[in-house]
């Protein structure tokens, strides 16, 4: 599926180019930017005054082939805050390049965005989390075995060695948790792990991420993390907890159980980021 690697010069031309036809087809200007994991798409609908674009209409950007991702960038407004929505993102298994995968982040800072909200579909391997709740992102591990830095740097995105430190904000992981206390929410914070998919992970890689430090197992995020902090956007994570991963519980993964409790906890979490943009 992937179209094959392409010349750094052209990677950014390519993002150029999108973003001029994004502005073309709207005059909304936004800072701040969400990608809409699996099952978690319905906040796109929720934004008012909202410009949707279709991601086959846009060059360069792939097409979304997953259950729960609808395919579609929405620019509108949460009360008088302007946001970019992504509803859907590409993945890695899905046989695109991490290039592809990451390329709307790229689109998205040449059209100013400075934050960065990652959403998912998350496993739980800590087992105090329970189906339904979310998970503010503290940091990541990438097992996905490559790196979306990987070949020529463009300085014109950023830097050769991007420093990962502070991967996501932790003055913005104050901002979600304090939101979510005040609407009363059940929210952990905790390490995600990314590995390519698409099978679910057996038992025993689950001990093994276990033992390295991970609370959550997921098939994204860390790839469109790792490109933001290379063009230094900041970043806030946010896990949605649907299932217990393979170990932690006897029940089998399916991606209906996902879809299904994404659809469960879409009000409160379309209500958390009403809460939380207008802060940012």
């Amino acid at each position: 599926m992937s179209a094959g690697p392409v010349s750094t010069t052209s990677l950014y031309d390519r993002a150029e180019k999108a973003a001029r036809l994004i502005r073309s087809r709207t005059q909304t200007d936004t800072s701040v930017a969400v990608i809409l994991g699996s099952g978690l798409g319905g906040f796109a609908d929720e934004l008012s005054g909202a410009t949707a674009i279709r991601y086959d209409e846009i060059p360069g950007f792939a097409r979304a082939t997953v259950e729960g991702h609808a395919g579609r960038l929405v620019i509108g407004h949460i009360g008088d805050s302007a946001v970019a929505a992504m509803q859907g993102r590409f993945h890695f298994y899905e046989g695109y390049s991490l290039e592809e995968v990451t390329f709307p982040i790229r689109v998205l800072k040449l059209l100013g965005v400075r934050t960065l909200i990652l959403t998912n579909a998350s496993g739980a391997l800590n087992v105090e989390f329970t189906p339904g709740s979310l998970m503010v992102i503290t940091d990541h591990i990438n097992l996905m075995g490559v790196n979306p830095l990987i070949g020529p740097n463009d300085e014109r995105f950023g830097p050769r060695f991007p420093d990962l430190s502070n991967s996501y904000a932790p003055e913005l992981q104050d901002v979600v948790l304090q939101q979510a206390r005040d609407m009363g929410m059940q929210m952990f914070r905790g390490v995600y792990a990314s590995l390519t998919g698409p099978s679910y992970e057996t038992p025993a890689e689950i001990h093994m991420v276990r033992a390295l430090g991970a609370d959550a197992v997921g098939m994204s995020t860390v790839p469109e993390a790792i490109v933001a902090r290379h063009m230094d956007m900041q970043v806030m994570g946010i896990s949605c907890i649907t299932n217990l991963a393979a170990g932690v519980s006897d029940r089998p993964v399916d991606h209906s159980q996902v879809m299904a409790t994404g659809e469960q906890v879409r009000e409160q979490f379309t209500e958390l980021l009403r809460r939380v943009i207008p802060r940012l």
